[in-house]
């Protein structure tokens, strides 16, 4: 019989974690191998041409970057470009018989003058930039601490040192904050939507999900920016890959882990591909999986089921949409995240109407143009035509709606959604709407159960569980023995860390998790 395979470290999963943990041991000087069961790298931040014949290349499931320290950026030397959005959103809205709205960015003189003209004075805006600067303020101090050891909720506290801040994000519902903070309905909702991404929750929810969400979609780069990656998501994951292998990595794509069994101090890691089975020895193995994932390779109890809450269309546009609201430009308004139905009021509705087992009669959802910012996803002749990319992300659609019957379900939402976002536009976005090879609309959705099958995501969860806050309780602080509970991404097993969105601080695309996890190896 042949000598095992050795190496120092196994990574199974192939996106972006995987690959950040890979180029960090590699360049250390580790012997790595990646395992990754499908024909490429990139997992759920990947670039594709997702409609037969036509030469544009959309973000098909992660699409902005905001959680991407510059300090993995630097260390691993990666060659990436991200832009910045001119705009923040856009929200439309029926105001006393006349459609207007709320346009956030475009400089403070601007912003202002948008608060002004929906509320009709500058109550709103003030508290919005007295808001946002605490939020702002806690992003600095807690974004540095996420590649760092995991600090127990005492120092995080200590850490962010403003009482009335650690209360409103970390303490009490976020919809009591904003409700004490905002009077309009409309500026209410923008502010709630953070807290709603791929998360199941209410405003008002006592166990502080909205919080956890809000949180880490405030806290990017210190800053809360979510940035345009040029090239698309995918082009991340190409250059998180160039890295690890020119740093030594070894990544085998069409092989699936199948079981690992460990003792504490070596494991055998067991795959398969078209050919066969293979079994490869490691001192330690890497998982840029879901915990459930991980339970079933080890072949012990799962972890409780996630359930995953958004819905994801895709689309190609010959032409942006005329608007309703003539104060207006498109090309402003789909440049950031342009809100549809997401009022405080209507996203409460929402949350209601899918707790009882419905989907949402006005569905909610954020649509964002990314060829506006990066043109370089399109063909020049594409581009040079006016086309242009939208991709809508929508909240309050848990994957338990869809179980009955996903098809009919998601052909049903789609079409709610399209028509709540038609009530804001001057032209039918279907005729807008581009032709693909086969002369078929440019446009694909997604359901939590979609995401499921194609991505193996648990329930269709973006961030594989509920996210968590970047701490440990007082109580577990004797459990952070050890550089994996140290760093937040320990298993039940000392040679096997989680290195994927369900580790302590992982969810989004970051590269935190992946990170930790190489730290942790390298700490021993």
């Amino acid at each position: 019989m042949p000598a095992l395979t050795t190496y120092d470290a196994v990574i199974v999963g192939g996106g972006h974690n995987g690959l950040v943990a890979a180029a960090y041991l590699a360049s250390a000087g580790r012997r790595v191998l990646v395992l990754e069961r499908l024909g490429r790298t990139g997992g759920a931040a990947v670039s594709d041409r997702a409609f037969p014949g036509v030469a544009a290349r959309v973000s098909r499931y992660a699409y902005l970057v905001s959680l991407l320290p510059q300090r993995i950026v630097t260390d691993l030397g990666l060659r990436l470009s991200l832009r910045k959005r001119l705009f923040s959103s856009y929200t439309p809205v029926e105001r006393g018989g006349r459609p207007t709205g709320l346009l956030v960015g475009g400089g403070e003189a601007r912003t202002r003058e948008a608060f002004a003209r929906l509320t009709g004075s500058e109550r709103e805006y003030d508290a919005w930039q007295r808001f946002y600067a605490m939020t702002a303020r806690v992003a600095a101090r807690v974004f540095p601490t996420l590649t760092e050891p995991v600090p127990t909720r005492t120092e995080l506290r200590a850490t962010i040192d403003e009482p009335a801040a650690w209360d409103a994000m970390f303490e009490r519902p976020l919809g009591e904050t904003i409700e004490a903070t905002f009077t309009d309905d409309l500026v209410r909702g923008v502010v709630l939507t953070d807290a709603l991404i791929g998360t199941f929750a209410s405003a008002h929810d006592p166990r502080l999900l909205q919080n956890r969400c809000f949180l880490y979609h405030v806290i990017g780069q210190g800053t809360g920016d979510w940035d345009v990656p040029v090239g698309g998501m995918g082009a991340v994951t190409d250059a998180l890959a160039v890295t690890a292998r020119a740093a030594g990595a070894e990544i085998r794509l069409g092989h699936e882990v199948t079981s690992l069994a460990t003792d504490g101090t070596r494991a055998e890691v067991t795959f398969r591909t078209e050919t066969g089975e293979g079994v490869v020895g490691t001192a330690w193995v890497l998982v840029n999986a879901s915990p459930q994932a991980l339970a079933r390779l080890l072949g012990g109890p799962s972890p409780p089921p996630a359930e995953g809450s958004q819905f994801k269309v895709n689309m190609l546009l010959r032409r942006l949409p005329a608007l309703r609201d003539p104060a207006a430009d498109p090309r402003e308004a789909f440049a950031g995240t342009f809100h549809i139905a997401e009022g405080y009021g209507q996203l409460e509705t929402a949350y209601r109407q899918a707790a009882e087992g419905e989907p949402p009669r006005v569905p909610p959802s954020e649509v964002y143009c990314h060829s506006l910012t990066d043109p370089s996803i399109l063909s020049p002749e594409l581009a040079a035509r006016g086309y242009q990319t939208l991709t809508l992300f929508g909240l309050h659609t848990p994957a338990r709606l869809f179980a009955a019957d996903n098809d009919a379900t998601r052909g049903h939402l789609l079409r709610a959604t399209l028509a709540a976002l038609d009530e804001h536009l001057g032209e039918p976005l279907a005729d807008c709407l581009a032709e693909d090879g086969e002369g078929r609309p440019c446009l694909e959705a997604r359901t939590p159960l979609d995401l499921e099958r194609d991505l193996r995501l648990p329930g269709g969860h973006i961030f594989h569980r509920d996210l968590e806050f970047p701490f440990v309780e007082p109580e577990d602080e004797a459990a952070l023995d050890g550089a994996a509970a140290r760093w937040g991404v320990a298993t039940r097993h000392a040679n096997v860390l989680l290195c994927g969105a369900g580790a302590l601080r992982g969810g989004g695309v970051s590269g935190v998790a992946g990170h930790n996890a190489a730290m942790a190896v390298l700490d021993r």
